[in-house]
């Protein structure tokens, strides 16, 4: 069937592994929302929040339902959150987020990833004065968006930075930056405005960058590809160029 054929596939089946991988972590964030406050995505934020992130990556109706009503049993295991910091090879900074039912586990894969790289693992906190956590949401442009206007309109959300970028398929996509802690209210302004957001996350934006050249930066990306590939791990962050 030729080359052609098999890098298609090949890219098919990337693609699928991906999806796997985002599915299984909005499950944990769904069941750790419904933990929280609930089965009721009407009366709990956090519940709103995944099953919105969920919709934005077309994870199945069923499969959220499913997730809903798995966590929502009196026997449903819990998960905890855990954040590990650390620096891989040639000095770059690490910042992992986890949510694991069993804590031994997860430590010890995730100090076995920075050691077999040449890294090593950090006290928790050590990369505060690198990393900042803040609230970021992202939702799709139109034509008709004016982008002076919009930034006016969110100030009182806690509005600190907006930007329009492209997404996978080339669309433009307005984000929008909060602190950590006005979170909650720039989502209820964007409720409040009709506007249909595709993802509200809390991410680490790095304060500062580390330079490296492509070969080096290859072996970091090397070690966070086998840190992501572990099913407790939510998200990781680094500061590379």
């Amino acid at each position: 069937m030729g080359r052609a054929f098999e890098f298609r596939k090949e890219r098919k089946f990337k693609r699928w592994a991906k999806m796997a991988v985002q599915f299984t972590r909005l499950g944990k964030e769904i069941a750790m929302a419904v933990k929280e406050g609930g089965p009721h995505p009407e009366n709990n934020s956090r519940l709103r929040t995944a099953v919105q992130n969920a919709k934005a990556v077309n994870m199945p109706k069923d499969r959220v339902e499913a997730a809903i009503k798995r966590a929502s049993e009196k026997d449903a295991k819990g998960y905890e959150e855990y954040v590990y910091e650390g620096y891989g090879p040639h000095g770059v900074p690490v910042l992992i987020e986890t949510a694991t039912d069993n804590t031994n586990r997860t430590v010890a894969n995730i100090r076995s990833y920075f050691t077999k790289a040449g890294g090593s693992l950090g006290k928790t906190g050590s990369l505060d004065f690198i990393f900042q956590r803040k609230s970021v949401f992202r939702f799709n442009a139109s034509e008709e968006t004016d982008v002076e206007e919009l930034e006016l309109e969110l100030i009182d959300g806690g509005l600190e930075e907006l930007y329009v970028e492209a997404d996978e398929e080339g669309n433009d996509v307005v984000v929008v930056q909060t602190s950590f802690e006005d979170f909650g209210n720039m989502q209820n302004l964007l409720e409040e405005k009709g506007i249909e957001v595709k993802s509200a996350k809390l991410e680490r934006i790095a304060l500062s960058n580390t330079s490296i050249n492509e070969e080096q930066a290859a072996e970091v990306l090397k070690m966070i590809d086998k840190i992501e590939e572990d099913d407790d791990v939510q998200a990781v962050y680094h500061n590379m160029d």
